[in-house]
């Protein structure tokens, strides 16, 4: 029996949970048949727990991996000091971004695509904004930073999605962006030679035979409306199906600034005055008035949603129930990478629905009443839409990426396939539940642990350690 064949006694399709299940791929690790209902053959492999889909992360920064956890001390201690928020997080940040290397950021995102795929995910969607020198100067070569990213991830298996980010103003209006966005900043002609240049390479197979480009506009208030048209029609022209990635209503300090600037909400002002539909990923969209949820979800644009990173900052809560019955399609990201776990990541998105509506089981459907089930098949098919890849879970013409849950981990130990499911979600955290880990069939965890966990873990204590020293 070929190796390219696994029987699954368990396994979660698109349709739902299915017994005896066949699959197999062909050599460019896509799913070439799922049967259900069928005999073992004889010498295939065997799974030996559930089989579900690997979950995209739809929204990573990946250098800000290395600053987890330093990030949580008052910066303002005392009586009548101005509360900790996101824009006082931000300007840590910036000191953190200043010191980064190629070296560094690359061994830090090999460590942290590592970790995802020993947490499940088997896809990211990189939104790639530190481009230059600490001194704002351009690299020799000016792809240096996007190739680090590429590398970490062909390096560990990790299925990319790369967004070279456009940056160009500090603040609705156009206002003068300040000196810890230099590293940040390019003009759009530039942003598009750039992805012209690495289109090629991904085009010779430079980088893996599955990455992808697409482009993120930062945000309303770093990109102006004449930037912002251009970079999605440069975009539209080099590649008409690439996806579209933009941070959005996080804070509301941010929706008063562009009432200010143009008497119109964030997404209001996007959905009136840019092409959103399918390819476009609303990153965080927290406050939105219920008219935006609707018009919003009625684009066709995904929710890109980050429960840990959106708790860490004090964001606040995403009605994802309302999106959820206006049709809006949704997936889940680390982004700031606080929290590497994909399991918990959806069990944080339920938790805070239930805090949110004083209910349990908000997620779960009269179609798939398990919550675990319905968000992960939920978060997997508005993921793929996102990364703009075959990654919609166990399906032929999808490629071959799934997580195989440990059937002996305590947490799951005696369970149903489904409910295995559930355990893995919302009461394995301490201790992860995933064994094995296939991106394009290849195998890239097993027993839970990736063959550079070791090494690359190294390389990353030693790179925090540098950028600590020089911060």
């Amino acid at each position: 029996m070929s190796a390219t064949t696994l029987f699954a006694p368990h396994a979660l399709l698109p349709e739902g949970w299915a017994r005896d299940v066949l699959l197999q791929w062909d050599a460019a690790g896509v799913l070439q048949q799922v049967q259900a209902g069928v005999a073992a053959p004889a010498g295939a492999a065997q799974a030996a727990g559930p089989v579900i889909p690997g979950l995209p992360n739809l929204h990573s920064h990946a250098f800000q991996r290395g600053f987890a956890g330093l990030t949580e001390q008052r910066s303002s201690p005392g009586q009548g000091g101005e509360a900790d928020s996101f824009w006082s997080w931000r300007t840590l940040m910036y000191r953190f971004a200043g010191s980064l290397t190629p070296e560094r950021l690359e061994a830090i995102a090999t460590w942290l695509y590592l970790e995802m795929l020993e947490a499940g995910y088997t896809s990211v969607c990189e939104f790639h904004y530190v481009h230059h020198q600490a001194d704002g100067q351009p690299y020799a070569d000016d792809a240096t930073l996007a190739r680090c990213l590429l590398r970490a991830a062909q390096r560990t298996g990790m299925g990319m999605t790369l967004l070279p980010v456009l940056y160009q103003t500090g603040g609705f209006g156009g206002q003068a962006p300040h000196g810890g966005q230099r590293r940040f900043l390019r003009s759009t002609d530039n942003l598009l030679r750039m992805l012209h240049t690495l289109q090629g390479e991904l085009n010779r197979g430079l980088h893996g035979s599955d990455a992808r480009l697409g482009l993120a506009p930062h945000s309303l208030r770093a990109v102006p409306p004449d930037s912002l048209r251009e970079a999605v029609a440069g975009l539209t022209a080099l590649d008409p199906a690439a996806p579209i990635h933009i941070h959005i209503a996080e804070q509301t300090r941010e929706v008063d600034d562009c009432l200010a600037w143009s008497a119109r909400r964030p997404v209001e002002w996007l959905l009136e005055h840019a092409p959103v539909d399918r390819r476009w990923c609303l990153v965080h969209a927290t406050h939105m008035t219920e008219a935006e949820y609707r018009a919003a979800a009625a684009s066709g644009a995904v929710a890109g949603l980050c429960p840990s990173t959106e708790a860490n900052l004090g964001d606040g809560l995403f009605d994802l129930p309302l999106w959820r019955d206006a049709g809006g399609a949704w997936g889940v990201g680390s982004d700031s990478h606080a929290c590497v776990n994909a399991a918990e990541e959806l069990m944080l998105l339920e938790y805070g629905q239930r805090l949110q509506r004083h209910e349990r089981n908000v997620l779960a459907s009269a179609r798939q009443p398990g919550v675990a089930t319905a968000m992960t098949l939920q978060a997997v098919a508005g993921g793929a839409q996102a990364c703009a890849r075959a990654v919609a879970g166990l399906a032929p013409g999808q490629r071959a990426d799934w997580v195989e849950l440990d059937p002996q981990h305590l947490a799951l130990a005696g369970l149903p396939a489904p409910d295995m499911l559930s355990a893995h979600v919302f009461g394995s955290h301490r201790s992860s539940a995933v064994a094995e880990v296939r991106v394009g069939g290849v195998p890239r965890v097993q027993a839970g642990r990736h063959a550079l966990h070791d090494e690359a873990a190294r390389a990353f204590v030693q790179a925090r350690r540098e950028l600590l020293e020089s911060t």
